[in-house]
C-alpha cells in the first residue's frame, strides 16, 4: 500500500507534503545550487496552489490525476512563456519521482507527459574581431585615476585575467569566480574546474591566459595560497558573479559592444569559435562540462550557417 514502506515523515511547506524532505535531497545529495531548488520548489507549490484554487486544504500527491496534470499545463501556456512552463513540468516531474522512489505515491501524473516544444534559438556570440577588441579593453581603461599606481596596475592585471578565462577556457561565471590557485597548473595550461552538479573537469587555458595568469600570480600572489581566489577584489577579498556582469558591462561600452552581452556570451563565443575553427564537437562538449552532446550540437548551427553563406559567396552554382 502506498506510504506503508517508508519512514519519512510528511513533512510540508505551504500545504505541500514532503516538499522539506524533497528539498533537502535536492541541495544534499543531488548538490543542486541553491537558486535551482528555489526554482523547484517555486514550481511545486505553483502547482498545488492551482489545484486548491484558493481553498485552505492539503491535497495528497497521490490523488493527483494526470487530467489535471494535462489541464495545468494547457492553463499554463496562456499566462507563462514556453521555457518557463518547460521548467515547471521538469521540477513536478523531479518531485514525482521523489515520491515513487520512497513509495509515497503509486504512479506519476507526469510521466509521459509532453511539456510544449521550445523554439530553438542560436547562442548570441562575438565575432573573433570583437572578441580580439574586448581582450583588448582593460589596457585602455581610464577609471580609477586618483587611486595609486599599484592598484590601478593590479586592477588592469586582474581584468585582463578575467576576460582571458573566461573566454580561453570557456567558464562559467560561477566557475571563474570559485576559482583557486590550487586548481591552476601553469605548467601544463590546464584548470580543474568544478561545474554544475560538483563535476570536475579539465580545461585547457591557452597561451594568453597562461600568460595573464603567470604575470598576476608573480607581480601581486607570489605568496597566496593554493585555497586563494584567482579573481579578487584590491583587498583580496573573493569577487561574486554579479560583480563580473558588471564589471564586463565597463568593457563592452570601452570596446562598443552591446552592453546587454553577459559573461556567459564569452562562454558561447568561445564554443563557436572552436567549432568553427574544425574542433572536435565531443572535445568542446567536455571543455564545456555538457552531459549531453545535444546540449553543445547548437554551437554547430552557427557553423553551417557559416558554411552556407561562404557556399553561397563562391560556389559557381549556389
Amino acid at each position: 500500500m502506498v506510504g506503508d514502506s517508508h519512514d519519512l515523515p510528511p513533512t510540508t511547506i505551504k500545504g505541500v507534503p514532503h516538499l522539506t524532505a524533497f528539498l533537502d535531497e535536492l541541495r544534499g545529495e543531488r548538490r543542486l545550487s541553491v537558486n535551482t531548488a528555489r526554482n523547484y520548489e517555486q514550481a511545486v507549490r505553483g502547482f498545488f496552489d492551482w489545484l486548491k484554487k484558493g481553498e485552505q486544504r492539503e491535497i495528497d500527491p497521490a490523488a493527483v490525476t494526470r487530467m489535471q496534470a494535462r489541464d495545468f499545463v494547457i492553463e499554463s501556456q496562456r499566462r507563462l512563456d514556453r521555457r518557463t512552463v518547460h521548467l515547471h513540468v521538469s521540477a513536478l516531474r523531479a518531485f514525482w519521482k521523489f515520491l515513487l522512489r520512497r513509495s509515497l505515491v503509486p504512479s506519476s501524473p507526469w510521466a509521459g507527459l509532453a511539456p510544449p516544444k521550445l523554439a530553438k534559438k542560436l547562442p548570441l556570440f562575438l565575432t573573433e574581431e570583437q572578441m580580439r577588441a574586448l581582450l583588448a579593453t582593460p589596457e585602455h581603461l581610464k577609471e580609477n585615476l586618483h587611486a595609486d599606481a599599484k592598484a590601478r596596475a593590479f586592477a588592469l592585471s586582474r581584468d585582463r585575467v578575467m576576460l582571458e578565462v573566461l573566454y580561453g577556457a570557456g567558464l562559467r561565471v560561477s566557475e571563474l569566480t570559485n576559482l583557486t590557485w590550487g586548481q591552476i597548473d601553469l605548467e601544463d595550461g590546464i584548470a580543474r574546474v568544478r561545474g554544475k552538479g560538483d563535476k570536475e573537469r579539465m580545461c585547457p587555458l591557452g597561451g594568453s591566459a597562461v600568460e595573464a595568469l603567470r604575470a598576476h600570480r608573480a607581480a601581486f600572489a607570489p605568496a597566496a595560497p593554493f585555497s586563494a581566489n584567482v579573481i579578487t577584489d584590491k583587498k583580496g577579498k573573493p569577487v561574486y558573479p554579479r560583480w563580473v556582469q558588471l564589471r564586463l558591462k565597463t568593457f563592452l561600452k570601452l570596446a562598443g559592444l552591446p552592453l546587454d552581452l553577459s559573461p556567459h556570451k564569452l562562454r558561447h563565443s568561445f564554443a563557436t569559435h572552436l567549432l568553427n575553427s574544425g574542433a572536435d564537437l565531443r572535445a568542446v562538449q567536455e571543455m564545456l562540462g555538457h552531459a549531453r552532446l545535444s546540449t553543445t550540437q547548437v554551437y554547430t548551427h552557427v557553423g553551417i550557417a557559416r558554411l552556407q553563406e561562404a557556399h553561397r559567396k563562391a560556389h559557381p552554382r549556389a
